[in-house]
């Protein structure tokens, strides 16, 4: 059960908020939400309607197409972007893993869920000198908590350097960096 059962009745609004607030620069429009929740579009339409309307989500028209995003400057968004990371759990991914990791210079949360896609599978890519029995064992800890499981990609300032132009066309969301 996660925070938003019995708070919000409908499990499609519930992957509309956690796809547009975890990653609130994503775009989306309705057939590709439909397809990727497995509803039929006029259920995902209903619901982005109401969050529309309530201007929790804003839209724009690419010709034929109509997008929906967060909107950024909904009074609400600071927390819904809060309960959406809790719901994810990385907020606890971030608590127990990178800030107790010693010297990491920055975090990414990388792929499904960089696009907000719950698959059940966290991928993370860090940057600096970790230690690797401390970052399984914290990894192991943050699993069972979060029900989910860590894949861990770490790699030094300089291999980082290098990836750069792996990363270009995957999906990724800045955890962390050092000093913020």
């Amino acid at each position: 059960m996660n925070l938003f059962d019995g708070l919000i009745t409908s499990k499609t609004r519930i992957k509309l908020l956690v796809r547009f607030f975890f990653n609130p620069e994503a775009r989306a429009y309705l057939r590709e939400l439909a397809k990727e929740f497995n509803v039929s579009s006029n259920a995902v339409r209903e619901e982005l309607n109401q969050l529309t309307k309530t201007n929790i989500l804003k839209s724009d028209k690419n010709g034929r197409q109509v997008y929906y995003q967060a909107n950024t400057n909904h009074p609400l968004f600071p927390e819904l972007k809060s309960m959406v990371s809790k719901v994810m759990g990385i907020d606890k991914v971030i608590d127990n893993l990178v800030k107790r990791l010693g010297d990491l210079e920055c975090a990414y949360l990388l792929d499904d869920y960089a696009q907000a896609k719950d698959t059940g599978i966290i991928d993370l890519l860090l940057v600096g000198n970790i230690d690797p029995y401390h970052l399984n064992d914290l990894s192991r800890k943050t699993e069972r908590y979060i029900n989910r499981k860590i894949r861990t990609l770490v790699l030094t300032t300089e291999e980082f350097d290098n990836f750069q132009k792996n990363l270009e066309h995957r999906p990724k969301v800045l955890l962390w960096k050092d000093g913020k």
